[in-house]
């Protein structure tokens, strides 16, 4: 019953810190939004194109060309008949429309601009097509004219060929992934807090007043770091769902498996500052350890941009920090459906809060009072 006494207590003097409220819940939704919005095109995979204007000049007798431009005018491939041809070639070198076609008895002369490389490459592809059907169109005049008619116009087979993606184009826009890193960032933040369990007793001048009363120093730990951990639970629970909501990020299909990797990292951060808190000397120390640990650890571990491919010692460097490890096991267990990845940062995590609660433990025994 103390355990639990201990925790509630903890529980609701979190929740009526007004700073710590605003740090753990609105900081990060901040801090979404900005880095979400500025840097949006950074995680653009395809390239927006205009409208494309083409001139053209046609010498020739029948309406093929005039029946193609009207089929690429419905993807917004515009062409615009002219008469002067040295004109039209000026126009195109200064960029103020996409080509020029000269269509003659001969065959088909385009212009481009090497500076709108894109859309030269769309005209071209195009009028390429278009000449490979025209001579095709040529060659069954000459042998069966009567089977013209039923060659372009019957019913086509579309499926002879089965496409696979090894690499899926399934993957997260900026908010969807600053929504991850962020909230991963502002879980290891709280063992600034979790460092300030014990110290907050001995600054106040409370730590002997518990350590008389009747409650065993273990219930007094455990009762603190299991507020800690509550607490902690509710503020991450909460950043997630606000991002769900305000900006529709992506979590995936496996929010259970989702929750349990974060808990485990809020385990950590919870153990490393109170671990923290019992090897440091001053009270003003494990603030500043914890402060430059989660700046270091948030740069490299992606939470500020994006690291792709990394190699060398910056590499190397990366793998250190516990970020880069649930960031990444995040990301693909949302969009690879990868179970698996979640095991490597929980394993992390829990290693980690192992190591840091025995460091405190082993110091809390060795100490007369807390």
């Amino acid at each position: 019953m103390n355990i639990i006494n201990i925790a509630w207590k903890g529980i609701k003097s979190d929740f009526r810190d007004t700073r710590t409220l605003f740090f753990m819940l609105a900081f990060p939704i901040v801090l979404m939004l900005v880095l979400g919005s500025a840097l949006s095109n950074t995680f653009t995979t395809s390239l927006p194109v205009d409208d494309i204007h083409v001139f053209y000049t046609d010498t020739t007798t029948g309406e093929n060309f005039q029946h193609f431009i009207a089929e690429v005018k419905k993807s917004e491939v515009h062409f615009k008949k002219v008469t002067d041809q040295a004109k039209a070639k000026k126009e195109v070198q200064q960029s103020k429309v996409d080509g020029y076609v000269e269509v003659s008895e001969k065959g088909i002369q385009l212009y481009l601009n090497n500076g709108n490389s894109i859309e030269g490459s769309i005209i071209q592809g195009m009028l390429s097509a278009y000449v490979d059907q025209y001579n095709i169109a040529s060659e069954i005049m000459k042998v069966a004219p009567d089977k013209l008619a039923t060659a372009f116009t019957s019913e086509k087979q579309a499926n002879f060929i089965k496409e696979t993606s090894l690499q899926p184009d399934k993957q997260p826009s900026s908010m969807d992934y600053y929504a991850i890193v962020i909230t991963t960032m502002i879980i290891l933040y709280g063992a600034m807090s979790a460092s300030s369990l014990i110290v907050e007793e001995r600054v106040r001048g409370t730590a002997n007043r518990l350590i008389a009363s009747p409650i065993r120093k273990s219930e007094i730990f455990i009762g603190k770091v299991l507020g800690s951990l509550v607490s902690n639970s509710l503020c991450a629970l909460l950043v997630v769902q606000l991002s769900k909501l305000l900006f529709h990020a992506n979590w995936g299909d496996h929010l259970g498996m989702i929750y349990m990797v974060l808990l485990t990292e809020i385990i950590f951060a919870v153990s490393f500052g109170i671990g923290i808190s019992f090897v440091s000397k001053t009270s003003a120390a494990p603030k500043v350890i914890i402060m430059l640990f989660v700046q270091l650890s948030s740069f490299f571990g992606g939470a500020y941009f994006r690291i792709v491919n990394p190699d060398g010692a910056f590499k190397f460097i990366t793998e250190i920090s516990p970020l880069t490890w649930m960031n990444s096991g995040l990301t693909k267990l949302i969009y690879a459906n990868d179970l698996s990845a979640a095991i490597p940062a929980i394993s992390i995590n829990l290693a980690g809060a192992l190591l840091f609660l025995l460091v405190a433990v082993i110091s809390l025994q060795r100490r007369e009072g807390l």
